[in-house]
């Protein structure tokens, strides 16, 4: 018989990830990222004119390969690709412990 697990919402900390919250977060930065270079019909190497980025570098992180590319790089490259990002900042509820980060696309 196969055994069926939930998902705890974040792939990377299923798989035992070190790091799976920020791995989830740069995971969906770059996919948005990929999605406006998809939707703007944009090359790799127009995308990394605009972006600033080697050209290998971008193809790396829309394959999933982001583990050199900082955060800030990644909040970097939407405000190139014209998308405006706020980090909101709040407290967390008393039943948790620690705050969580997240990704909210508007």
């Amino acid at each position: 018989m196969i055994e069926i697990e939930e998902s705890s919402g974040n792939v990377y900390a299923d798989l035992g990830q070190e790091n799976a919250s920020e791995m989830l977060v740069k995971a969906q930065l770059a996919s948005k990222i990929g999605g406006i270079i998809k939707a703007r019909h944009l090359t790799q190497l127009q995308a990394a004119e605009i972006l600033a980025m080697p050209q290998p570098k971008v193809s790396e992180m829309l394959r999933g390969k982001f583990r050199g590319i900082s955060e800030s790089k990644m909040i970097e490259c939407l405000s190139r690709l014209g998308r405006d990002v706020q980090i909101v900042v709040k407290t967390a509820p008393r039943s948790r412990k620690e705050g969580k980060v997240e990704v909210v696309f508007a």
